[in-house]
């Protein structure tokens, strides 16, 4: 591959294909910069409206990851720098990478997601909005945001509220991850296959024979994702545990459901990992996670992604988010000094203030 951070192509001949976008900085696991959602902003803007192109395949370079999310690192030098905002490259930042998910979950034709490996934050927002998400052996979804205060933004708001039961609740607050058969159940994935046939993939959809007709195209890719996966899907956790984690994020008062899931004591390895997951995270995340999650239930998309650009505002603006991504990814000590140490600790001001509007904040556009 060429050292572009998002490799532009094309599969197919004649007069109809299918374009192609490859993230490409494997060695950070594709995370998402500036300059690549504006790159992929461009050409989807572009394709969507050049006949030529009849369906969009996005993938990711290396065997590891999709995407495991954006430059957090970039976002909190921003809120470090800026004080109390207005936080300009962060805060910019967020509202092109929302436009770009905007225009991915309203695109006019199909979008096949490729995807393998880690899927996270960023990433899931791309993928999500595709109307093909395939997932493979070796798919590792989750929006792990509450470990670094921040929340699932990138369309959470939207998708997460679309996961049966209280799924999408429990992945926010407790940063668990997904294998292929857990997307699948909880309608975060579409269609499994072995990680080895991408390349039969992007065959067929470099040979069909593809028409003008949206719908039409749709049933083309359709067709192609039912080849028979060469690999076996993995055992799912999610679906056995619908009754335990319904029970766990049952209601409306966050420090009920707090209470309950620190004292998970039974012998399922995943559910303990998700209360430790939710322990170790910042608890005044905690609260804008579960505000916004049920603020949002009713949202359109548009309202959405309004809502979490102003709430991303605000989050950068404060100083939990840079503490977090410093106790992970820059000193990796582990060791976050929160500003609280439970959720009924958080302020009810204080949380007010992250759902008002931002001083100099950005407003979102919208192409269509």
């Amino acid at each position: 591959m060429s050292e572009e951070v998002v490799v532009v192509s094309t599969l197919g001949e004649g007069d109809r294909r299918v374009g192609r976008l490859t993230l490409n900085v494997p060695r950070i696991l594709n995370s998402l910069d500036a300059e690549m959602i504006e790159i992929m902003l461009g050409k989807l803007l572009e394709w969507a409206d050049d006949d030529s192109i009849a369906a969009i395949y996005i993938d990711g370079e290396g065997e590891k990851a999709f995407c495991a999310g954006g430059d957090v690192h970039e976002l909190r030098r921003s809120s470090i720098e800026n004080p109390g905002g207005p936080c300009t490259y962060a805060e910019n930042f967020f509202a092109r990478e929302y436009q770009m998910n905007y225009v991915l979950f309203t695109y006019p034709k199909p979008v096949i997601c490729w995807g393998h490996g880690v899927v996270m934050g960023g990433g899931m927002g791309v993928m999500a909005g595709c109307s093909h998400r395939v997932v493979s052996e070796r798919t590792r979804i989750g929006m792990p945001e509450i470990t670094i205060a921040l929340f699932p933004d990138v369309g959470g708001s939207y998708f997460l509220n679309r996961t049966p039961g209280m799924i999408g609740r429990f992945l926010s607050l407790t940063s668990a991850h997904l294998n292929a058969a857990d997307a699948l159940f909880a309608n975060l994935g579409d269609a499994f296959l072995a990680h080895e046939q991408r390349h039969d993939v992007m065959a067929a959809l470099a040979s069909a024979q593809w028409t003008t007709n949206p719908e039409a195209n749709t049933a083309i890719v359709d067709a192609i994702l039912r080849m028979t996966p060469s690999a076996e899907i993995p055992a799912g956790a999610v679906e056995p545990l619908m009754p335990e984690i319904d029970a766990l994020m049952a209601g409306d008062d966050l420090v009920e459901i707090s209470d309950r899931l620190l004292a998970y004591d039974g012998d399922n390895a995943w559910l303990q990992k998700a209360r430790d997951g939710f322990a170790h995270g910042s608890k005044l995340a905690a609260a804008w996670i579960f505000r916004q999650l049920n603020d949002s239930v009713d949202y359109s998309l548009k309202e959405v992604f309004d809502t979490e650009l102003r709430l991303g505002a605000n989050i950068m603006r404060h100083p939990e988010f840079a503490e977090g991504v410093r106790a992970l990814l820059v000193d990796k000590d582990r060791q976050p000094k929160w500003q609280f140490d439970a959720v009924q600790d958080v302020p009810d001001d204080l949380l007010e203030s992250f759902f008002k509007e931002a001083d100099g904040a950005p407003n979102m556009h919208y192409p269509w």
